[in-house]
């Protein structure tokens, strides 16, 4: 049995139920966090203007929004929630790195940043547990 396997299977025994809130919370701030950016576009844009990827600004707003609302979405309803988690990482990185520490930031939002972070490698390690799509979808067939 794989390591990937190993980890998925003890995921499924010992994920306590209680979890999953915070599971649909990551996904709600992420999901709010691509709205926020979806109408604001022109303030993310002027973010990623000052840092390396300023030439890729307004591609980069509409990856990240798009993103953060498909990711969201998908740990909400626990549907392959670690490759959603997987995917957020870089982008919660680059928020931490280049737009809160480069000073653009306020305090707060780098604490939240960092949270969310953590909360992503979690879930990333954990799985969605239980009550979700994917173990749904793997223990039952519809």
């Amino acid at each position: 049995m794989g390591t990937l396997q190993q980890i998925q299977r003890w995921s499924v025994l010992h994920h306590p139920r209680w979890l999953v809130i915070f599971r649909i919370a990551l996904g709600i701030c992420l999901f709010a966090k691509g709205i926020s950016f979806m109408t604001n576009v022109p303030q993310l844009e002027k973010q990623i203007q000052g840092t390396v990827f300023s030439n890729y600004a307004s591609w980069l707003a509409i990856v990240i929004t798009w993103a953060h609302l498909l990711g969201g979405f998908f740990i909400i309803v626990g549907l392959r929630t670690r490759w959603a988690a997987l995917s957020q990482i870089p982008i919660l990185i680059g928020a931490i790195v280049l737009v809160n520490i480069q000073g653009n930031g306020q305090g707060t939002e780098l604490l939240f940043s960092i949270i969310i972070l953590l909360m992503l490698i979690f879930f990333l390690i954990e799985g969605s547990g239980r009550i979700s799509l994917d173990y749904m979808f793997k223990n039952y067939q519809l």
